[in-house]
């Protein structure tokens, strides 16, 4: 996509928001029992799609610069993993919100939030190997968003009976639910796709514009130009 598509995404997500707050207290059902703090599940569900979009994407572009070492790929994984990681913070924080609102606890040990913590840490180590590892930084990080990416499978369906968490899937709690709620949600899901698309494209402008000012520099070094 052309840089004129970035404005137009981030006008799009705009609307996208302001017409789902409106729809999350006008027209989706309101929980007596969680009050308002049901709302909350309209941004944690998306955060979570667009978590594992995110690092979909960080994977798969790591995996063809680790075979083409092109640069372009680089960009879009380094860009995807500090959007994923962005995304990660939000699901967590939002789920511990949830949970105290539904279970009156902040957080317990299931696998699939176990899960979904350990992929977050993987995200931000990404970001921080990226920063501070040095010259081998593109290669560690790519193996470490490999890594991620296979856990997405196993956060999806890592839940069982015995876990407070709904379970995803087809038969699971969110896709199961009263159809003005699903409306409401899969329109949040378009909408943070459409914020995804925006954040990922202008963060891959500026990865790609610091790596050619560290390119410059390191030819004006070797040339003698600066010192």
């Amino acid at each position: 996509m052309s840089n004129k598509a970035i404005p137009v995404l981030a006008t799009l997500s705009a609307i996208g928001f302001v017409v789902t707050l409106w729809l999350m207290y006008s027209f989706a059902p309101f929980d007596r029992a969680l009050l308002f703090n049901q709302k909350i599940f309209y941004w944690h569900v998306p955060h979570a799609f667009m978590l594992f979009i995110a690092t979909a994407v960080c994977g798969v572009s790591s995996l063809i610069f680790l075979k083409k070492r092109t640069a372009k790929w680089d960009d879009l994984a380094l860009a995807s993993a500090e959007v994923a990681a962005l995304f990660g913070a939000a699901v967590l924080i939002t789920g511990s919100i949830w949970a105290k609102a539904a279970w009156d606890i902040w957080w317990t040990w299931e696998k699939r939030l176990t899960m979904s913590l350990l992929l977050w840490l993987t995200l931000v180590g990404i970001v921080l190997v990226r920063r501070f590892a040095g010259a081998s930084a593109d290669r560690l990080a790519a193996g470490l968003a490999v890594f991620g990416t296979l856990g997405i499978p196993f956060i999806y369906t890592m839940v069982n009976a015995s876990d407070h968490h709904p379970q995803a899937g087809a038969g699971g709690a969110a896709l199961a639910s009263h159809p003005d709620i699903k409306l409401v949600m899969w329109l949040g899901v378009l909408t943070f796709f459409l914020w995804f698309l925006t954040l990922v494209m202008m963060r891959v402008q500026s990865v790609a514009a610091e790596r050619e000012v560290r390119e410059l520099r390191e030819k004006g070094l070797d040339a003698g130009v600066l010192s």
